[in-house]
């Protein structure tokens, strides 16, 4: 079975992969396997509460993996859990989609250093909340969307965008053509 894996963590928005998630599941037909640093109920930025289904520390094998999805939410501290994690799956080429404020872990993780991508945080908020600069801010582009090797990178607002660049690079609708073209239209005329 094909699986991908997705990282929650206190406060994430939950609405930015919502989704990315329902279309993995019934379209791509992938087993969602949600990770956190703790197996605790995770309240979300929405309010809703997740369990995830394993901690970090339980993925000790990457290969039956296809994919890692981060969404965003507030800038905070990173373990180190989560930095292995993260440079194994790279290391592996496997896809790695990171949206609004998520690039910050990619970032710590070293994996940035020589990719492109985009983030909702600005160097301003970093500045503000008086933290270091996890991102490589030289490789930053301001676009909605940036898909460089197996990292896609998407501000906030571009949830959309970055479903269906995850779907693009997954090949989601490869034979499903009018389907994403229907959906597509369905979401930009707000049915």
């Amino acid at each position: 079975m094909k699986k991908i894996l997705c990282f929650i963590s206190e406060d994430f928005a939950d609405f930015e992969i919502t989704l990315l998630m329902h279309k993995l599941k019934n379209i791509g037909k992938y087993k969602i396997v949600t990770v956190s640093y703790t197996k605790d109920i995770i309240l979300s930025e929405s309010g809703l509460k997740y369990i995830p289904d394993k901690s970090i520390d339980e993925i000790h094998n990457v290969d039956g993996f296809e994919g890692f999805i981060i969404p965003g939410g507030p800038i905070k501290n990173q373990k180190n859990s989560l930095t292995n994690l993260i440079i194994k799956l790279n290391n592996k080429k496997i896809m790695i989609a990171a949206i609004c404020n998520a690039p910050q872990y990619l970032g710590r993780s070293g994996i940035l250093n020589n990719r492109k991508y985009t983030t909702s945080c600005s160097k301003e908020k970093i500045i503000e909340l008086k933290i270091e600069d996890p991102f490589p801010r030289e490789n930053y582009l301001e676009e909605r969307v940036v898909i460089d090797e197996n990292i896609i990178t998407a501000k906030g607002r571009a949830f959309i965008d970055f479903s269906f660049a995850v779907f693009e690079y997954l090949n989601i609708y490869v034979h499903r053509e009018s389907e994403k073209n229907m959906l597509l239209n369905d979401i930009l005329n707000n049915k």
